[in-house]
């Protein structure tokens, strides 16, 4: 039974849960639905109230958000604004009018001028907003009454109304207001001055009216009469043309008629002439005629004639063209042949040179990597010189500070040091010597002169050294011989020590060799 209602808790907590979201996403649609707007073009949503700005809709949809913003309206349409003067006012030449005009305005489109009327008539019709208008515009009417005079008032209306708009556009601008066209619709005084100017209008033009008809009528009789004299004239002229003309006829027919008798009696005379003469004519036009019988046949002769080498050169150029043809063909299948040859040597050709090409490049890169083999070691043997000749003079200045240090205990030692090859050199020309021959005496005296050359070249070389450094190479080596040791206690102490007897060691292993 609990867990029965437990179930049926549940299933009550959920269709809860359900209809609960339900009708949120309702009241959210609601929400959103009722805060979309909408602007016409004649009208200006204004919705302020989130952001420092407000946001102007016109001609297009948008969004509000209820409760946080608010929306206020602006018409836009035209508006027209009667101007009329409540009391008259003085032109400039001192006559009081009355005018009447109509003025059409609007709200500017651009969002400064809808900024500005929005801060002076949000949510005005527009019978209010001209109201509103009315006063400002009255009271720029008035200001261009007094710089006018009442003739331009009346004569030129156009020129008022563009001063009347001129002067309120700067007003009307400071309140976001745009003014389309002012029209003048009636201009009146109280004196009837107006009426007097125009029967003095009237008067005038009746007058100039008056004036111009008797001018005209003049004109006309001046006319006629002018008229009259000049066909009077005419027709004299023509009678006494018509005289002159009939004169100058009869002169004229008696002449033709006397050239024509003349004509007549040489037309006589010339036919007989003309008769003898056709007949000698007939008699020459019968002898050309059979002459140009004659030659119309030797001329017909000599076109058949021409008619045949015609013939026949046509055979012979037909022929010498089909000839002409087959070596034209010849020599263009030559020609080809040629072409395609030499295509061929020429492709070959560049095969080669790009065969040559790739070696030489081939040739270039192994170049290339043979210098820059050479170039390293080159290098390499620049660096094992330089390290060598560092080595050599870090080797050459511990010799002059051992040199320095141990004074005649190392030049003893570099003394001793080259004593063997002194040995090998002295020894040298012995080598040379293959076979010794002996003549008289015993082999033992001869050789022994040869033999002690080297103990006394190495004698000499010890005075020499002797002499030259002051060391004595044969008391080194007698100080480390056992008699010296044993029996003459020669003792090597000082500084110099260790080197003296290492020097005195060589000498004595050198001196047993020589010996030996």
């Amino acid at each position: 039974m609990p867990v029965r209602c437990v179930a049926k808790c549940m299933g009550i907590l959920f269709i809860g849960g359900i209809v609960g979201t339900v009708v949120l996403v309702v009241v959210l649609l609601a929400i959103l639905v009722g805060g979309y707007v909408k602007a016409s073009p004649s009208t200006a949503l204004i919705i302020s109230g989130i952001k420092k700005r407000p946001r102007i809709l016109i001609g297009r949809g948008g969004a509000r958000i209820p409760f946080f913003e608010r929306m206020d309206k602006l018409f836009l349409g035209q508006i027209s604004v009667d101007i009329k003067t409540e009391t008259p006012v003085p032109t400039n030449d001192y006559i009081n009018v009355n005018v009447d005009a109509v003025a059409k305005v609007m709200v500017g489109r651009d969002e400064e001028s809808v900024q500005l009327a929005a801060r002076n008539f949000l949510n005005f019709t527009g019978e209010q907003i001209a109201k509103d208008l009315q006063d400002s515009l009255e009271g720029n009417m008035r200001e261009i009454i007094g710089t006018l005079t009442l003739e331009a008032i009346n004569t030129d209306r156009d020129s008022f109304s563009d001063q009347v708009v001129n002067k309120a556009a700067q007003d009307m601008k400071k309140l976001g207001i745009e003014i389309i066209s002012c029209n003048i619709q009636n201009v009146t005084d109280n004196n009837g001055l107006i009426v007097d100017l125009g029967a003095d209008n009237t008067a005038r033009i009746k007058k100039r009216a008056a004036i111009s008809r008797a001018e005209a009528e003049r004109d006309v009789a001046v006319a006629k009469a002018q008229a009259q004299k000049e066909a009077n004239d005419a027709q004299v002229e023509a009678d006494l043309e018509i005289a002159q003309r009939q004169t100058d006829l009869a002169i004229r027919q008696a002449e033709l008629k006397r050239a024509s008798d003349i004509k007549r009696a040489e037309a006589d005379a010339a036919y007989e002439i003309q008769a003898q003469e056709q007949q000698k004519s007939v008699q020459a036009a019968t002898v050309n005629a059979q002459i140009a019988k004659a030659e119309r046949e030797q001329e017909l002769k000599k076109q058949q004639v021409s008619v045949r080498e015609q013939e026949l050169a046509a055979q012979i150029q037909k022929q010498a063209d089909a000839e002409k043809y087959a070596v034209e063909q010849k020599a263009a299948a030559d020609l080809a042949k040629r072409q395609r040859e030499a295509e061929a040597a020429l492709y070959e050709t560049q095969r080669k040179a790009e065969a040559k090409k790739a070696e030489a490049e081939a040739s270039r890169y192994a170049a290339e990597q043979e210098a820059a083999g050479i170039k390293a070691q080159g290098e390499a043997e620049a660096a094992a010189i330089q390290a060598k000749g560092e080595a050599e003079a870090a080797a050459m200045d511990r010799k002059a500070e051992a040199l320095k240090k141990y004074g005649k205990a190392a030049m003893a030692q570099m003394i001793v040091e080259i004593l063997p090859q002194i040995a090998s050199e002295v020894a040298k020309p012995l080598e040379r010597i293959g076979n010794v021959s002996i003549i008289g005496g015993s082999s033992a005296s001869a050789v022994e002169p040869m033999a002690d050359n080297v103990p006394l070249v190495m004698a000499k070389t010890f005075q020499t050294v002797k002499a030259a450094t002051g060391i004595d190479l044969a008391d080194i080596v007698r100080g480390e011989s056992y008699e010296a040791k044993v029996t003459k206690n020669v003792n090597v102490t000082g500084a110099d020590a260790e080197a003296i007897k290492a020097a005195a060691v060589k000498a004595a292993t050198i001196a047993n060799a020589i010996r030996d």
